[in-house]
């Protein structure tokens, strides 16, 4: 027997879902910030949290609530222009391949983030508390030695 789901039932799912994206993204984000630093701002375009974790201060994007929106998780680690570049980029590169996991060392703003990205349809809560996780820790733990190497 197949069953039928009206359309308000279906919008009701996908707004419960939705929701608990939200509270997920909270929960996690109450977790890893030990200074109580965190700040979100709401608006048409979706959510924006800030928060602080060991030297970083990571942001959490939420672009909306539907399947094709996406979430985006990143935290400065460097500022540029920074000294041997060649040899900073080549080592960025080499950290990409071996130790980010799903994150990646990207150039946004003048700026070297660690960022991960990806669309919320089918994305579960581990999935979502992984993303915050791994992007909070390897910036954390890169930021100080990149600095010292490669600060101006």
């Amino acid at each position: 027997m197949v069953q039928t789901v009206s359309s308000n039932e279906a919008a009701n799912q996908v707004e419960n879902a939705s929701s608990s994206l939200v509270e997920v993204i909270e929960t996690v984000i109450a977790s890893l910030d030990s200074g109580q630093t965190a700040m979100v701002n709401r608006s048409e375009e979706g959510h924006v949290w800030k928060f602080k974790y060991g030297t970083v201060e990571v942001f959490v994007q939420l672009t909306g609530l539907s399947e094709e929106d996406t979430l985006m998780v990143w935290a400065a680690v460097l500022k540029l222009p920074a000294k041997d570049e060649p040899k900073l980029m080549r080592q960025l590169l080499e950290k990409n391949w071996s130790d980010t996991l799903e994150a990646r060392f990207s150039i946004m703003n003048n700026e070297v983030v660690v960022v991960t990205n990806r669309s919320i349809a089918d994305l579960s809560p581990g999935e979502l508390s992984r993303a915050i996780t791994i992007v909070a820790t390897i910036a954390d733990e890169s930021d100080e030695p990149l600095i010292a190497e490669f600060g101006t």
